[in-house]
Formats: structure tokens, C-alpha cells, sequence
């Protein structure tokens, strides 16, 4: 039997539970697992509630996504090596509680909710689990238990925003259909536009194509290159540090760098609370594109929420996930709990 927090549930999920008789060791000594899965691959924490999860590892391979979403065999074969390579440097062989934030759970992850919770308690004897959106570990490691916004900007983007009693959510809805002004986003659009000046159609960039071509070879080959591809988010995003290079003195990608910037902040204008002076913080691998991002960022911030405080993000979301594994394992997670945001399982 399971016991899952859903829609309806106390919005204080794990508070005054998370204790369980037969855990290895005193509370400190308990082990604790964080996974962050992603468009550009896998990481993974593991360590103890006393000592933290400083150990890590990563797999650029990227969790597979298939007819029933994301895939949860997929999922532990990537994981299970990494966690036994963990577990050999730290001692921790048996990690009693496990958070899983993933890229799409929102959208895709119905058979990691029926399927995963029960495979971490076979292989690693995991007690109670807490499968997570990657916007909720990336809120978890930015700010903390506490009121406020974060938008998580790398290969896809997501904006969340929580009072601590209901989530509320924007984008996050993959490369196809959203996930603007995301690594993925600039980075399409920056081929989109190397491709226009191949063509000669209004609107390309020179110097995108020669970067295009430098990164890709003959763009005749390009569609065959990447549409095939299961990380063709990653692959995208992977030009977008190339059009950020090119911003300096092309209009062209300088334009897609503005728009990236007003995208995102609509996003956070979207999940930021009304009332106060909320804290917002970015997170993710987007912002080192520095200031051909940066600086039209801000722009639109102070545009759009000049109520906000911009704080720096405290933490990225492997580090979202290792803190709520700690709040799970000590009965302190005080984030809410909605079935398609976090969600608490404690198979068995």
C-alpha cells in the first residue's frame, strides 16, 4: 500500500511524519538520496541527514520519455550504477529516503508514480519516497521553506511560485510546445535564423550560419542530424551559448536574446505573488550566458514586478532535492503537496 499526497492534501506534506521505527542508526545517521533528472542527463546525491549529500555523480544520458511518459526502467537503469558507485565512497548502503525531482512530471510522469516508488524500495530498500517537477526541487534548493517565485532556466524553463499553501506554475511545457526563452528556445531560434540566411529568406543571421555550420557541418544535414536525436532538447541547446557569442555585434541574435529575456520574465510575472515584497531568484545553466542575457532580463523585470526582490539562487535543484530529502527524513518539509508538483509515497 502506498500513502500519496494529492490534490486536497495538507499543504504541510511530511510535517509530523517521516519518522519510521527500523531506520539504520540515530535520525542523523539516516541515508538520503536526491536525484535530478533532466533534459541534459542525470545527477545524483547521496549522503545522510547529519553529514548532508556532498558525494555526487552525474549521466549526461537523459532519462528516456516514451508512450507512457517517462520511463521508469529507463530511469533505474541509468540510476542504479550511479548509486552503487555513491554508495561505495560514502558507507551509506541503504538511503531510507529518496526525492526523484524530474523534468516533465507534471505532464509525463504517471508511470513514475505508479511504478518508481516501489523499484527504489527493491533495489535500495528506500522507505519513503518523494517524487518532485524539477521546478519544485529548483524552488527547493533557490529559496528554501519560504514564500516566493524561482524561475529554472536551462536546457527547458519552468516558473514557480508558492505561499507556502497552493503551488502555481508556468511554462514547463517542453520544446515543442513552450519552454520559452529556454537554452532549447535560443537555440532553435538561432538555427531557425542560420537557416533563413541559408535560404535567403528576410530575417537571417550570416554570422549564425557560419556558427551554425562550424557546430553542425553542411546545413543540408542538419533536420537528419537532429530530429532523430532522443536529447534533441539538449542537442538545441547546446547553440544557444554560440547565438549568446554572436548577440555582441549580430542584431539578429541579439533580438533573440531580448525576446528569450522577455519570455522569461513573463513567466515570473506569472507565478509571483501579488502581495509584498516577494523574493524571485533564477537557477540554471541559462544564466551563464551572461550579459547579452542578463541585462535585458533585468529590464523586464523591474518592467514587470517592480514589487519583487531578485535575490541569488541559494542552490541548484540537486540541491532542492537533497533539502527536502532531509525535511522528509526529519518530519520538517513544510513545501505543499500537490499529486503532479510533490508527491510523498511510502511504499511498502
Amino acid at each position: 500500500m502506498t500513502a500519496d499526497a494529492g490534490p486536497g492534501s495538507d499543504a504541510r506534506v511530511g510535517t509530523g511524519h517521516g519518522r519510521h521505527d527500523g531506520r539504520d542508526g540515530g535520525h542523523g545517521q539516516d541515508g538520503i538520496l536526491a536525484v535530478d533528472s533532466g533534459g541534459s542527463g542525470l545527477r545524483v546525491a547521496l549522503g545522510t541527514v547529519a553529514r548532508g549529500a556532498p558525494a555526487r555523480r552525474a549521466s549526461a544520458v537523459p532519462v528516456r520519455t516514451g508512450p507512457r511518459g517517462i520511463d521508469p526502467e529507463h530511469l533505474m537503469a541509468r540510476l542504479t550504477p550511479l548509486v552503487r558507485a555513491l554508495s561505495d565512497e560514502t558507507g551509506v548502503r541503504r538511503p531510507v529516503t529518496a526525492v526523484v525531482g524530474a523534468a516533465g512530471f507534471g505532464t509525463l510522469g504517471d508511470a513514475l508514480r505508479a511504478e518508481l516508488p516501489g523499484a527504489l524500495a527493491r533495489e535500495f530498500g528506500v522507505r519513503e519516497v518523494a517524487l518532485a517537477a524539477d521546478a519544485v526541487t529548483a524552488y527547493a534548493g533557490a529559496l528554501g521553506p519560504r514564500p516566493g517565485a524561482v524561475v529554472a532556466a536551462g536546457t527547458g524553463v519552468v516558473a514557480i511560485g508558492t505561499d507556502l499553501k497552493t503551488w502555481r506554475r508556468a511554462d514547463g511545457w517542453g520544446h515543442l510546445l513552450g519552454d520559452c526563452g529556454s537554452g532549447a528556445w535560443i537555440g532553435r531560434a538561432g538555427l531557425e535564423a542560420a537557416l533563413r540566411a541559408y535560404d535567403g529568406r528576410a530575417g537571417g543571421s550570416t554570422a549564425l550560419l557560419v556558427r551554425a555550420e562550424e557546430r553542425f557541418g553542411p546545413m543540408t544535414g542538419l533536420p537528419a542530424l537532429l530530429y532523430p536525436r532522443p536529447d534533441r532538447p539538449a542537442v538545441l541547446a547546446s547553440f544557444a551559448p554560440l547565438v549568446a557569442a554572436c548577440a555582441r555585434k549580430d542584431a539578429v541574435a541579439d533580438g533573440i536574446l531580448r525576446t528569450a529575456a522577455r519570455h522569461l520574465a513573463e513567466s515570473a510575472a506569472a507565478v509571483c505573488p501579488a502581495d509584498g515584497e516577494p523574493e524571485i531568484a533564477f537557477t540554471g545553466g541559462l544564466l551563464e550566458l551572461g550579459d547579452t542575457l542578463l541585462v535585458p532580463l533585468a529590464e523586464e523585470l523591474a518592467a514587470r514586478l517592480p514589487h519583487a526582490r531578485r535575490v541569488p539562487a541559494e542552490g541548484d535543484p540537486l540541491e532542492g532535492a537533497v533539502r527536502i530529502a532531509t525535511a522528509l527524513a526529519t518530519g520538517t518539509l513544510v513545501l505543499p503537496g500537490e499529486e503532479r508538483l510533490l508527491s510523498v509515497t511510502r511504499p511498502g
